[in-house]
């Protein structure tokens, strides 16, 4: 059985009617479709009888997400990290300082840090890149945890009763993640994000594990992928290439901004992958993609392509250049690794590096390629 689709007629004429005036008083705007379905959803639950602890649940969570949008609205067209880690390490330890110094070189180049606004290694975050940079997506939970007083009363603060709509916003509001040692949550974060890039649920972006030297946190971690996981066929070989370990500092903040460097973002439209860019590529780049990538491809090539009608509508970076390919929809390591490349041969034809643009802030629309959380 397919997914339920939303829709936009409850099927009472009367309640129909009374919905259409009730979008009319408030104003009629591009959105009303989208509106209507909410309401219509609503109305659903209550017709079908649910639980009201279901609905309550239903009503915190549009409450959470309406609170988040409002937090992170105004800085929509900054680029941002989130940073992952443990709430139990001491301002001490060596990873306390790894964040710190990450924070603060992120901020230099003009990045904003997405943190749990907790202990640890989120507060180290915050103190790195200054309350200023840093955005925060607290959790209430029975004991723990109070947000860092860096936060605490700062409008750039989102709180949340649920895990998933708290990961929701971290995953989605977030040019690339950082994740230093931790937890449980730690954990789970983690396989969440390498669950969402790897099977395109979610736009690719930079992932870095990063610990201190003589931490083997990563390394044992990585070791159980390897050996539990890819071994046993259980994930492809280039499923490992999705993320960078490093010990450094300066290499992790590399990694983060070079993924950005040539390559924009991305937008399925039609059959046709459309990947956004920074900077042109010459055709003599795009031939060697397509002899290099052929096996990402169902049929062509890559190829230089113009603003499609959607993107147009939607005024989607309409003035950046944009190659395009009929992409497998399954190869999303190495999709990956495809845009790594891009930015290696847009940097060896760069004679400057352009202007800092927004990136990602439109899901793709494509019901055969979706691209959602």
């Amino acid at each position: 059985m397919s997914a339920p689709r939303a829709r936009n007629i409850f099927g009472d004429a009367e309640i129909d009617r009374h919905l259409t005036e009730v979008l009319s008083l408030i104003g009629v705007d591009n959105n009303d479709d989208l509106a209507r379905r909410l309401m219509v959803s609503a109305l659903d639950m209550d017709a079908a009888d649910v639980d009201r602890l279901e609905l309550k649940i239903a009503s915190q969570t549009l409450a959470e997400m309406h609170n988040a949008w409002m937090v992170f609205s105004p800085f929509r067209h900054r680029p941002k990290v989130t940073v992952f880690g443990s709430a139990r390490t001491g301002a001490d330890h060596p990873n306390y300082h790894l964040a710190a110094d990450f924070g603060r070189r992120m901020a230099a180049r003009d990045w904003m840090i997405i943190s749990g606004a907790g202990p640890g290694i989120m507060t180290a975050i915050v103190e790195g890149a200054g309350a200023e940079n840093s955005l925060g997506v607290n959790i209430v939970l029975p004991a723990e945890q109070q947000a860092t007083p860096l936060l605490r009363d700062d409008p750039k603060l989102a709180t949340f009763r649920y895990f998933f709509t708290r990961k929701l916003f971290f995953m989605k509001e977030s040019d690339a993640f950082v994740l230093l040692p931790g937890g449980f949550g730690t954990l789970d974060e983690t396989f969440e994000l390498l669950t969402l890039v790897q099977t395109g649920k979610s736009y690719p972006a930079p992932i870095v594990l990063l610990d201190h030297p003589q931490s083997s946190y990563w390394s044992s971690w990585k070791r159980f992928v390897e050996d539990g996981l890819a071994a046993e066929s259980m994930i492809i070989p280039a499923d490992l290439d999705l993320m960078l370990h490093t010990h450094d500092v300066q290499e992790a903040v590399g990694y983060v901004c070079d993924f950005y460097s040539t390559f924009h973002s991305i937008r399925m439209v039609g059959h046709r992958l459309i990947i956004r860019l920074r900077r042109p590529l010459p055709e003599a780049a795009l031939d060697l993609l397509t002899d290099e990538y052929a096996d990402l491809l169902v049929e062509g090539r890559i190829e230089t392509t113009e603003t499609t009608e959607p993107e147009r509508h939607d005024d989607d970076h309409v003035d950046l250049p944009r190659i395009a390919l009929r992409f497998d929809a399954r190869s999303f390591a190495r999709l990956h690794r495809l845009i790594r490349r891009i930015n290696e041969l847009g940097a060896a034809t760069a004679d400057s590096t352009p202007p800092p643009l927004p990136l990602h802030d439109l899901e793709p629309e494509s019901d055969e390629f979706p691209l959602v959380f």
